[in-house]
Order: structure tokens, then sequence, then C-alpha cells
């Protein structure tokens, strides 16, 4: 019997594109779900070994078609990051929150037997309470991106109560590595390499001692491959390395690796960011099997040697 396929939403991003390439590597059938034109850009190693459905996650109707005949959903999309969300958290939770709940009624028409949903271990807890943060923290987002992440996995307890719709959800700290964001108001690695490139300013938000636990892409990868077929009565599982850093110590990480000198460009701090986020990653070792074991000196320059054969 032919086994049936792996749907990933968002499989042409920046996370869905490594997991793609793992999944594939290990013969999974996969299904990749994403925006008009993007798996051409982001998936050419594996292009012809994917299936590829292009829709818009927000129309029910196209969410169906690409959950049809799939035993397992990745859920991956999202369309807002922490501070965005903020100023316009309607669309936020249109978007999103709608979007997902959407997504979960196709999976129980469709028979889909788990989804793995990508949430955000930086943003749900709120301020931590204790160090390292494990699942059980208190959960206080300060975001409205985190509100959402938190009301989705909500939806899918939900889901699962009623419909019988196994879920895993990965909470994930700060992901960074190649094909990562390099503008915007997410992903703080790819941007401040982008400008050690370009030689421009960094911008350093407050006095520079907000701390954040970095995790590599294909560390995070392996989580997702690891929720995949995990047995565990756990359903929310913390992806971290457990080890934290502060924006100033990662800039002078990044010199020592890139060989360059940064400039600081001071900004006032920004409501959103809590002081320190170091997530517990005990329960996805004992449960998952899973642990990061990527350095963030290798991750950092992995993702420098990226940057470089791109035009950033």
């Amino acid at each position: 019997m032919k086994a049936r396929r792996c749907l990933v939403l968002g499989g042409a991003g920046f996370l869905g594109s490594h997991l793609v390439e793992l999944l594939v590597g290990e013969g999974y059938p996969v299904r990749v779900f994403d925006q008009p034109g993007r798996a051409t850009h982001h998936l050419p190693p594996v292009l012809q070994q994917v299936e590829v459905v292009e829709g818009d996650f927000r129309q029910p109707g196209e969410l169906g078609k690409a959950v049809e005949g799939c035993e397992t959903v990745i859920h991956l999309v999202g369309t807002t990051v922490p501070s965005s969300s903020n100023r316009d958290p309607v669309f936020d939770l249109e978007t999103n929150l709608v979007g997902t709940v959407q997504l979960l009624e196709a999976c129980v028409q469709e028979k889909v037997k788990r989804v793995v949903f990508s949430s955000s271990g930086g943003t749900v807890y709120g301020e931590a309470q204790g160090l390292p943060i494990g699942e059980s923290h208190p959960t206080e987002p300060r975001s409205s991106y985190g509100i959402t992440k938190l009301a989705c996995e909500k939806y899918l307890a939900l889901f699962e109560r009623l419909q019988g719709l196994e879920y895993t959800v990965l909470r994930i700290s700060n992901a960074y590595g190649p094909r990562g964001p390099v503008e915007g108001e997410q992903g703080v690695v790819g941007a401040f390499l982008a400008r050690l490139k370009r030689g421009e300013p960094i911008p350093l938000w407050g006095d520079g001692s907000v701390v954040r636990d970095y995790v590599y892409v294909s560390d995070v990868a392996r989580g997702f491959r690891a929720a995949l077929g995990q047995q565990s009565s756990f359903r929310v599982f913390n992806i971290g390395t457990g080890v934290g850093i502060s924006l100033r110590e990662l800039i002078k990480k990044m010199e020592e690796v890139t060989g360059r000198r940064a400039r600081i460009d001071s900004q006032a701090a920004r409501p959103a960011d809590i002081p320190v986020n170091i997530l517990d990653p005990g329960r996805a070792g004992q449960h998952l099997g899973w642990k990061a074991t990527v350095s963030l000196e290798e991750g950092l320059r992995h993702t420098w040697e990226w940057l470089c054969s791109q035009e950033v």
C-alpha cells in the first residue's frame, strides 16, 4: 500500500524548504502548499521529487484540495511577526487564527491523522518567571502574534477532543540559517549578517541586553521530523538550545565569524521584547529523541557563507 503524503504548508519558505529537503531525503512522499512561484525559488534541489500545490492559505477551498489524500500535515504558515501583529491584530486573527481553524476542519473532512504546528517559544510564554522556560511555564504573551499562536494551540487541543485529530505543537525559539529572512522585523541573525556584508550599521534596540535562544534551521527541521512519529502523551514541545546570548554578545560572535567590524545604530527598546527568553528542551530530548546539535558559531558560519553567495 502506498504511503499517504505529508503536506507541508509553507513548504517553500525558510523553515519549510529545509524540512522538505529532509523529508524527501528520507523517502517521504511530500506535497508542498505555498504561494505561487515560491517553490521554484526555494526548492530547486528537490522540486522534481515533490508535489507542489499553489494557493492562498486563507481560502478554505484551496486548503481542502491541498489536504486531500494526506496522512499528516505540518503547518508552518504565518502572515505576521510579533511587532507587526500588534499594529493590526484584526489582520493577525483573520489570516492566522481563522485560517488555522479552517485548516483543521479540512483535516477532519479528509481524515488526516496528525497535524504538527509551528508555534513560538519566543512569544507565547511572556516574561520568564524562571529559566530555562519549560512547557508548563505560564503563558502571558505580550504580542498579538503570541496570543494567536497560543489560540491556535488551544484549537488543536479542541479538535483532538472533539474529532480525534492528533496534534503536536513545537514551540520554537529563534530559528536562523540559510534562506532565512534578511530584511524586515524578524530574524536578527540574517538581518544583522546582511548589514555586515553591506557595510551598513546594525540596529541595536535598547541597551542590547535582550537575551535569546538561537537554534539552527537544520535542527528545527529534525524536530519536525521527530514530531511526525511521536507516541508520547505530551503534545507540546520546546525546540531550542537551552542556551541564551544577548544581542551585544551575538554581534561580537558575528564579528569573530565574519572578520568584519560592526557599526551600531542605537534605537529605542521595543515594547514587545521581553528581557530574556531561553527554552528548556528537555521534554523534546526525552520524548522525541531530539536535541540541538549545531553550535552558534557553526550556524553563524554556515549562514554567513550562504549570505556571501547571495545578492543581498
